[in-house]
Formats: structure tokens, C-alpha cells, sequence
């Protein structure tokens, strides 16, 4: 026989975090980030405002949490990537990049929170940003700088300029129009086309180690 599912306190108090985590995804897809109010969230999610408090200790931390839960390169060490890295990593970094940029392009909420980065300074926004440059720094320093010894600065640019790539093609496309340099990214042919030049310059880098 199926094993029963008995509700109690602990199962209650972690459905309830997950709606008021849902809410603020809600919130922030709908209204902005200039929407996130303990008395909004808590209306939305269908409870009292002192849960919050009680289970996350304030907003803040309720949407650091959810921010946490929703950013691509803060979990990406927290996900088993099976990836042979005898290559020096190039591999995984095409991979790393090519997800971020579907997954980016899907996750209306994550565009909301990239954005929300670039207008204002908080300290919740600037532990995302601290907690994403760990992430990528543990790729870095483990797999890609080793391989790239001397030139490991160069590669590490090249980098930051695809990822910064990747964020900014899917921003703009998906708030103002279709088309960037002529190539339509709201087609798959043209995001495969992207896709086929983030490959090409992951592999020009390792070719000109």
C-alpha cells in the first residue's frame, strides 16, 4: 500500500514557506520589485504578515531566500554536473553557459531580480552578487584558471563577456524587441544561432591558450 502522507506542524509550517516564496515571485513578475511589501506578500500568499517573521525572521530574508532559489550561477555548484573536465574545462563552460542562457530566457522572475541589480544598491542584492562570483570563482579557480596557467586573467574575460552577453541579449528581447543585430531572438533559429557563436568562442579561447 502507498505510504500515507500525515500532515503536521513541520509539513504545515514548510507548505506555508512555500507559498509565501511563491508570492514573492508572483509579486515580482506582475508588479516589479517596488511591490515586494510584507503586507502585499502576505496578502498574496493568503496569510498573516507575522509569518514572515516567524519563519524567515523578516521580508528581507523571505526574499533572499527566494532570490537564492531562483539565481542560475548560485546553484550551479549545488546541482551534480557530470562533465568530463580532462578538456580543461571547456566543455563544462559551454554547458554552463548555453543552460544559462536558456534559463535566463525562461525564468521571467530571474530578469526581474538582474534588473532590480542593476537599478539599485542594497545589501540583499549585493550578497547575490557576492554568493554568483563565488560560484563562478570556485569554477575558476579549480578547473579553468589550472588550464590556462598564465593566460587564465584572458580566458576569465573572454568569460565575462559572453555571460554578460548572454544576460543583456535576453533583457533586451524580452522588453523592448525581436531583432539584435538583425538576428531575430524570439525565433529558435535565431537563438541558435547565438547559441552556435557562444560554442565558437568557448572554443577559439582553448585554441588560443
Amino acid at each position: 500500500m502507498p505510504r500515507k502522507v500525515v500532515q503536521g506542524p513541520i509539513r504545515d509550517k514548510e507548505k506555508t514557506k512555500q507559498k509565501l516564496l511563491a508570492a514573492v515571485g508572483k509579486i515580482l513578475r506582475v508588479k516589479g520589485y517596488s511591490g515586494l511589501k510584507v503586507s502585499k506578500i502576505a496578502a498574496v500568499a493568503g496569510f498573516d504578515k507575522k509569518l514572515i517573521y516567524e519563519y524567515f525572521g523578516s521580508t528581507d530574508k523571505l526574499i533572499d531566500e527566494y532570490i537564492k532559489s531562483q539565481d542560475y550561477w548560485s546553484k550551479i555548484n549545488q546541482n551534480s554536473i557530470e562533465v568530463d573536465i580532462s578538456d580543461g574545462g571547456k566543455e563544462l563552460s559551454k554547458m554552463a553557459i548555453l543552460n544559462q542562457f536558456e534559463n535566463f530566457r525562461k525564468n521571467k522572475e530571474l530578469q526581474k531580480i538582474i534588473l532590480w541589480e542593476l537599478s539599485e544598491s542594497k545589501p540583499i542584492l549585493r550578497r547575490l552578487v557576492e554568493q554568483r562570483e563565488e560560484a563562478g570563482s570556485m569554477i575558476f579557480e579549480n578547473i579553468t584558471d589550472p588550464h590556462f596557467g598564465e593566460g587564465a586573467t584572458r580566458y576569465r574575460a573572454i568569460m565575462a563577456l559572453i555571460v554578460s552577453g548572454a544576460y543583456y541579449l535576453n533583457l533586451y528581447t524580452g522588453y523592448n524587441a525581436s531583432k539584435f543585430c538583425g538576428i531575430d531572438l524570439k525565433s529558435e533559429e535565431g537563438r541558435h544561432e547565438i547559441e552556435k557563436a557562444i560554442a565558437e568562442l568557448v572554443d577559439l579561447a582553448y585554441e588560443k591558450k
